[in-house]
């Protein structure tokens, strides 16, 4: 199973494949983020990422994809470009007939640390384990995207032994 974890954002989207193998154990295939240009317009970033991303979908052909949900702070300029950004995200992943999951960050967390409060430390250190890897996936953006591909397999497990 291929999952494709986003961490939505117009300035830096992060993207993270992983795979699961048979035996459970968990691969990296890929991560990085898509950077939009600041003096842009939106809809020109906008476009960007949806291009971007409709490359990576032809390129890791993933099984399922999951996206990690708005957390609304303090700045509600912030939220609302994010928001725009998901929007491209679910109609790229939409369009390639792709199975599309939504998690919560606390949820993201639990599944990842076993706690819904853990910081980022704590989780990209987790990641880097699950993960198998040499040190901690940068940037932040990416490390998301990871956990929430991560927090995916490990979700689509569960329910795959509940219909059992």
């Amino acid at each position: 199973m291929l999952t494709l974890g986003i961490d939505p954002g117009t300035a830096s989207l992060g993207y993270g494949v992983v795979r699961e193998h048979d035996d459970g154990s968990l691969e990296c295939v890929a991560y990085d983020v898509i950077r939009t240009k600041p003096g842009e317009s939106m809809p020109q970033r906008l476009q960007q990422i949806y291009q971007e991303l409709v490359s990576l979908l032809g390129r890791y052909q993933p099984d399922r994809a999951a996206v990690e949900e708005l957390f609304f702070a303090r700045n509600v300029s912030t939220a609302l470009t994010v928001a725009q950004a998901r929007g491209v995200v679910l109609l790229a992943l939409q369009n390639a007939n792709l199975p599309i999951a939504e998690y919560k960050p606390n949820a993201i967390k639990l599944s990842i640390t076993g706690y819904g409060g853990a910081d980022k430390t704590q989780m990209q250190e987790m990641v880097r384990i699950l993960l198998a890897l040499e040190q901690r996936p940068r940037p932040d953006d990416a490390a998301d995207a990871l956990a929430v591909a991560i927090a995916d397999l490990h979700s689509y497990r569960l329910a795959s032994f509940n219909t059992i």
